[in-house]
């Protein structure tokens, strides 16, 4: 199994706090894990989803600024799958075969992608398999 994970949208969302204590804690752990062991993987399709949540509900919303620097400092070091004609035929074989959600079955085609042997995620099937790649919900 590879040593490279991949982090669901709401890991980094967590890891700024505004949920309980504990949850917060161990998405933070995860991130700084992710960036120190260079093992943790992004899709493009989480950049995006977490700008979305952190313009418009975040309390304050994230400044451009902070997001650029956000950007630069956590997420530029993970990035590792972009979105590509493969990546949809990919997700959309994944959404068919196992009536996934259509951005799961995105997130779950990038982390295929990316090699990784294990995606965190709390929005998923925990223990759920897709050849080499496991489900955890890291929160359990």
């Amino acid at each position: 199994m590879s040593a490279k994970f991949f982090l669901d949208t709401n890991i980094f969302i967590y890891s700024l706090g505004g949920t309980p204590a504990g949850k917060a804690r161990r998405a933070a752990e995860l991130v700084r894990e992710a960036i120190a062991s260079r093992n943790g993987i992004i899709s493009y399709q989480v950049v995006q989803e977490f700008f979305s949540v952190a313009f418009r509900r975040f309390a304050p919303p994230m400044t451009a600024v902070q997001a650029e620097q956000y950007l630069a400092s956590v997420f530029h070091p993970m990035l590792a799958v972009q979105s590509s004609s493969a990546l949809l035929a990919d997700a959309l074989r994944l959404y068919e075969r196992h009536r996934l959600s259509w951005y799961d079955s995105l997130i779950i085609a990038a982390a295929l992608e990316a090699q990784c042997g294990v995606l965190y995620s709390e929005d998923m099937r925990h223990g759920q398999t897709f050849g080499d790649l496991r489900i955890e919900n890291p929160f359990r």
